[in-house]
């Protein structure tokens, strides 16, 4: 596990990395003295207060942007608690109360689609450890033995004399108990609220507007800042003109931010960002100021015929199996920078003194942006403290990247006393992303002469996000990450057997920061892989689910959710007239997913995908309606990047600045989503990000049925082909 400095004092409270778990067990500090919640009530433990009209309150360390973990965290430590689930509420530990506690609530990190399965066992043991501490409680105000109670709906009661109390009665007494060392979890044949799909907690203050997210926040005496950074990674500030704008309106402060950027802090964001473009700024450009997309491109294609590369799955030997194949089939493919482009623009509000360093900020990890905190303020852990928003989107741009925390603290730190909201510009967010890794990829199989893929070679190119963000986690050199959907096993794991494989990595990194992208690597080499098994499968003059089936025999819960798709749509049998069909299964974040895209096509270049019925095997499923959305969600996601979406590099910067030139899907363009959840049991897989990857290959898929062409490189609005 990679630990985080978080200041210059080394204190380190944990990780923020890929991978990382809980730092300690469940150690929950308890004495004479209650812990209370700032309304006074008793906190049972850290994950539980009570109320005394039986509200419960849950913390939930993991961070809100749309997912629903929220709930599913709550309904898991619900579920044990045996509480009324509708006084069920929730609330945000702080960073600096997980530090001062030990890291109480383990991992603040929400990413990798591992909020629930990460954390599953030690939520519901605060669930369960609360319960046992109030009938405790109740048992010892009765005097009776604790064996003799039972509870439901946050009712405790006593068999033999029929006695009931509430939680909110014994929340008090309960809280000075001395917890117990151990506790035993359902089986989850007993589940009464997990498993079911219950509404989430997070929807009436969204539709309502009461919801606030942190471009939302005010705070009395706030300054608004706009800032731009040196539109060339790399770059920095050479000159600017403070005097041309700050006599214009709202305008109090023209700064300096780090060595790269520029700040205007005014009454009102739109004052800032007026003045801002009107600032005389002459920036020195460095050494990427005439980099472009075609010398990326130049640079990754050579890497697919490079000597040196990183293995990530190999088996038998494949210059052999190709050398002796009947039949030769190779193929190229290319995979832009995608930006996360999330409707609320990167934020961050900051306050500093030189006693105190607060920041409020929508963050998918709240230690990370706190260990930003502390690095840019200069002060220890102990006088900084950071407050989570519920996020207005992030899909990985939020998680290990808190550049703009550093700049707002950076900016806060400049007038003392005084809250600063720093607020990008949506054209501030285009080109200054981390953007999803640029990667090309060389495919190449053989076919015996009764058309049995005998060998498999798969060259990629490209970038290494863990090159760029956690250096210290490679592997020899080895970027794991590069190989999601590849690994041998795991939670990537690779669905095929081939008796002679290579699939290795050609690393070749570019000036522009990769970075997190909802789902990773895995989307590219989905479309890889999948696209890839048709065209074998058609070089074979085989049925493209017939001869993924005979590569996964050895792979039978990868083959259960092929298998469930294609029964679904009735694979085999026609398919309405003008409509073709196209799979796609992988591994992904643990759980195993596989699509089926319907689509039809007119005049050649215009793709109307009608249905994609998608499955989905994670083991097992806490709300099995929010999986559901999570699955279509992920479609608009996956759909939008294969069809428009890309982010071109020209003299050193990125050239889309807005949505008009990186659109996203419509409402009206959207398949409809037949989702089959099938947990299967026995290991939590994850949900937010898995089912992203196959449906770009399916409709890829489809569309090569329906008209015989295969495209390589995307997005398809390049080939002049739409979605309708």
């Amino acid at each position: 596990m990679t630990m985080l400095k978080m200041d210059r004092r080394s204190f380190v409270i944990g990780s923020a990395t890929v991978g990382a778990g809980l730092a300690l067990g469940l150690k929950i500090p308890f004495g004479p003295d209650v812990v209370r919640a700032e309304d006074g009530s008793p906190e049972v433990n850290a994950w539980v207060v009570i109320r005394p009209d039986d509200t419960v309150v849950i913390r939930v360390a993991r961070s809100e942007m749309g997912q629903g973990t929220i709930t599913g965290l709550a309904q898991m430590v619900a579920e044990e608690l045996e509480c009324d689930w509708s006084k069920v509420t929730t609330e945000y530990p702080t960073p600096g109360q997980s530090v001062k506690r030990k890291r109480v609530w383990g991992d603040f990190s929400t990413g990798g689609s591992r909020g629930i399965r990460t954390s599953h066992e030690y939520v519901r043991k605060g669930g369960a450890t609360a319960r046992v501490m109030l009938v405790q409680a109740a048992a010892d105000q009765w005097k009776v033995p604790a064996s003799e109670c039972t509870v439901a709906n946050s009712v405790i009661t006593h068999k033999p004399s029929g006695r009931t109390t509430t939680y909110g009665k014994v929340a008090e007494a309960a809280a000075k108990i001395t917890p117990p060392a151990n506790v035993a979890l359902k089986d989850p044949k007993e589940w009464k609220l997990i498993g079911k799909s219950v509404k989430r907690l997070d929807t009436l203050p969204k539709v309502t507007g009461a919801q606030v997210y942190g471009a939302d926040l005010k705070l009395p005496g706030m300054l608004t800042a706009a800032i731009k950074d040196c539109p060339v990674f790399g770059g920095k500030v050479q000159s600017f003109e403070a005097a041309k704008v700050s006599g214009m309106p709202g305008v109090k402060h023209v700064l300096k931010v780090g060595e790269s950027a520029v700040t205007v802090v005014a009454d009102t964001w739109w004052q800032a960002k007026v003045a801002l473009d009107a600032l005389p700024i002459v920036w020195d450009e460095g050494p990427n100021a005439k980099v472009s997309s075609a010398d990326i491109a130049k640079m990754l294609e050579a890497g697919l015929t490079a000597d040196q590369a990183f293995v990530g799955n190999s088996n038998g030997d494949v210059k052999a199996g190709l050398a002796s194949a009947a039949k030769k089939i190779e193929a190229t493919y290319a995979y832009p920078f995608q930006n996360h482009a999330p409707m609320e623009p990167m934020n961050a509000t900051a306050k500093y003194t030189p006693d105190k360093c607060e920041v409020w900020v929508p963050t998918q990890n709240g230690e990370a942006a706190f260990a930003a905190t502390t690095a840019a303020s200069g002060l220890p852990a102990d006088k900084c403290e950071v407050y989570k928003i519920n996020l207005g989107g992030g899909f990985g741009r939020r998680g290990a990247f808190h550049d703009y925390v550093t700049q707002a603290v950076l900016i806060a730190k400049q007038i003392p006393g005084t809250p600063v909201k720093l607020l990008w510009s949506r054209e501030e967010d285009m080109m200054h992303g981390k953007y999803h890794p640029v990667m090309q990829a060389k495919l190449t199989g053989g076919l015996d002469a009764s058309g049995n893929l005998t060998a498999l070679q798969f060259r990629l190119s490209g970038q290494s996000i863990i090159a760029a963000v956690f250096p210290q986690n490679l592997q020899n050199g080895r970027d794991f990450l590069t190989f999601q959907g590849l690994h041998p096993s795991g939670d990537f794991g690779f669905g095929y057997t081939v008796p002679n494989l290579m699939i290795d990595h050609a690393m070749r990194n570019t000036h522009v920061p990769p970075g997190f992208w909802r789902g990773v690597n895995i989307n590219q080499n989905a479309i890889f892989l999948e696209c890839f098994m048709d065209e074998l499968a058609l070089a074979a003059g085989q049925d493209p689910l017939a001869f993924r089936r005979k590569l996964m025999a050895n792979h039978p819960k990868h083959l259960a959710v092929l298998n469930a798709v294609a029964d679904r749509v009735g694979w085999g049998k026609p398919a309405p007239q003008g409509v073709h069909r196209g799979l796609a299964q992988m591994m992904s974040f643990g759980s195993y997913v596989a699509a089926c895209a319907e689509v039809s096509v007119t005049g050649g270049d215009k793709i109307k995908v009608q249905r994609i019925v998608a499955a989905i095997d994670t083991g097992y499923t806490v709300n099995p309606a929010q999986v559901e959305r999570q699955m279509a969600g992920s479609f608009v996601y996956g759909l939008s990047a294969l069809f428009m979406e890309e982010c071109t590099v020209k003299n050193g910067r990125i050239e889309q600045t807005n949505f008009p030139a990186y659109d996203s899907m419509r409402i009206a363009q959207m398949p409809k989503v037949e989702a089959i959840v099938m947990p299967s049991g026995g290991f939590w897989g994850g949900v937010g990000e898995p089912t992203i990857c196959v449906a770009a290959p399916a409709v890829l898929n489809a569309y090569a049925a329906a008209t015989g062409k295969r495209v390589r490189t995307f997005p398809l609005k390049n080939h002049g082909i739409t979605l309708v």
